[in-house]
């Protein structure tokens, strides 16, 4: 298979999670601009939520739920390769956004705490601690002890101020607005950007599937 084709194959693949409207791709402006940077495609980016060069030639904006098992899945088993070998590299411009879903009781508790953390420059071990004890806080619900147990006590007493304020909610509630734009209704979705395209795709991706794609769309003239 040539390159072109198997280009055009992948796409093909991510094609159940295309989002398209009158033969365009569904992308727009939020109603709403919180936020702070356009990169690559991606409006109203929150700088302590993403990772990587901003002049990266593709930008990933990953819509994710602390509390779906796909998300922590994707977390726990592609995120780490993605980051050290595409995000750190310059190779990839890397967004988390948060998509709280209704049916969980917990995850807009959690993005909040993520948001706070991210605040103050933490959001890796708090990502990863929310990720890991997933099946622990969603049954008990004690969000606020999960991510204690990764910061230290002055830290935590600046994520709880920050989670008390109320500033964080807005942005939730653009990331969750932008995720409307491009009609996401599952978690993970994952929106590529590469030379003027967008390619949204709903669903876990392992590595070996994203690292082929993401070389196509690196490799493409």
């Amino acid at each position: 298979m040539n390159r072109r084709v198997f280009v055009l194959a992948v796409a093909f693949a991510l094609g159940g999670g295309l989002i398209v409207s009158g033969g365009k791709h569904a992308v727009a402006a939020p109603p709403q601009a919180f936020a702070t940077e356009s990169v690559g495609g991606a409006t109203d980016i929150d700088p302590h939520k993403a990772f990587g060069s901003k002049s990266a030639p593709v930008v990933m904006e990953v819509f994710s739920d602390f509390q779906c098992p796909s998300c922590r899945m994707l977390f726990l088993n592609t995120n780490q390769q993605l980051m050290d070998n595409y995000v750190s590299t310059g190779k990839v411009f890397l967004v988390h956004r948060d998509f709280p879903l209704p049916m969980h009781a917990y995850s807009r508790v959690a993005a909040r705490y993520a948001r706070a953390a991210a605040e103050i420059g933490k959001i890796e071990p708090v990502e990863r601690v929310l990720f890991e004890n997933q099946d622990k806080w969603e049954q008990s619900g004690d969000v606020d002890g999960t991510v204690a147990s990764k910061l230290s006590p002055a830290d935590m007493n600046k994520v709880r101020a920050l989670v008390k304020g109320g500033t964080l909610e807005p942005l939730i509630d653009k990331d969750w607005s932008l995720g409307q734009m491009y009609r996401v209704n599952s978690t993970p979705t994952t929106v590529f950007h590469s030379k003027g395209q967008t390619y949204p795709y709903s669903g876990m991706m392992n590595y070996d599937i994203l690292k082929q794609f993401l070389d196509q769309l690196l490799n493409q003239k």
